[in-house]
């Protein structure tokens, strides 16, 4: 269960929210995941932009919130390496919406938006992988080059984040436990149907169950079995019955023939 406890009660509620957003409509190219105990830390992976040389790459970056988030901005990291003049060798992303255009009325939606941009459009003037900012100034194909070398070797499609566990991941827990105790209530409610006299629908209930599939075939067995035995007495009498009925007239029958010679 998510615990939270780095960031304050009105900005989890307030991020719980974007995320849900972002979770029902993500903005292009991007896919939002979160860390189910903390959610000072986002995660997101963003499709290279096609035209540039990260297309056909994916690449994972993650959000650092602090304590006084919303006022102070998140850091970004790139966890996927990436030749590129605004990200650092260890991931950390240069773009002045983290830093001196930051706006405590800025969104998360906002920020990977603007990340995703910095693919499509460097700046080399504060660049900080200077090797990545001189190449792009002096000689361009040489620099898309090298990013694409390193877009075919590290940004491979990633594992899926797990879709729709954004919106309800710091009460998840809680609620598959509550359904977890209903389910547990629903099969012993069945188990005392297992009787002689039970219905039929019981039993096929039973039989149809995705929950309890070990004990489908044995319910709806039990149940029919248990019917048939109940019925066998009777059926067995009437069998008994019609046979010596039947075996009376067969000897009327020949009587009348016997006096009819006569």
């Amino acid at each position: 269960m998510a615990t939270n406890e780095n960031l304050p009660p009105n900005v989890i509620k307030q991020l719980a929210k974007e995320l849900k957003n972002l979770d029902e409509s993500p903005p292009e190219g991007i896919q939002v995941g979160v860390n189910d105990d903390d959610f000072s830390i986002i995660y997101a992976d963003i499709e290279g932009p096609a035209g540039t040389p990260y297309e056909n790459g994916v690449f994972r970056m993650k959000l650092l919130l602090s304590h006084d988030f919303p006022h102070s901005p998140p850091k970004g990291y790139f966890l996927t390496r990436i030749f590129h003049p605004n990200i650092a060798s260890n991931g950390e992303i240069c773009v002045n919406t983290l830093k001196k255009d930051w706006n405590p009325s800025l969104g998360l939606r906002h920020v990977l938006t603007v990340v995703r941009c910095l693919l499509i459009e460097p700046f080399p003037e504060s660049a900080l992988n200077e090797q990545a900012g001189k190449m792009l100034l002096e000689n361009y194909e040489e620099y898309a080059r090298h990013a694409r070398i390193y877009t075919g070797i590290h940004a491979k499609p990633k594992p899926k984040f797990k879709t729709g566990a954004i919106s309800e991941s710091t009460t998840a827990l809680n609620v598959d436990q509550s359904i977890g105790d209903q389910k547990s209530v629903a099969v012993g409610a069945v188990v005392p149907l297992q009787s002689p006299l039970a219905p039929c629908t019981t039993a096929s209930k039973g039989g149809n169950s995705q929950d309890q599939p070990a004990a489908a075939g044995p319910t709806h067995e039990t149940g029919m079995s248990g019917s048939v035995a109940a019925a066998t007495p009777g059926t067995l009498k009437k069998d008994a019955g019609l046979t010596k009925v039947q075996a009376g007239k067969k000897k009327m029958d020949a009587r009348k023939k016997s006096l009819k010679r006569l």
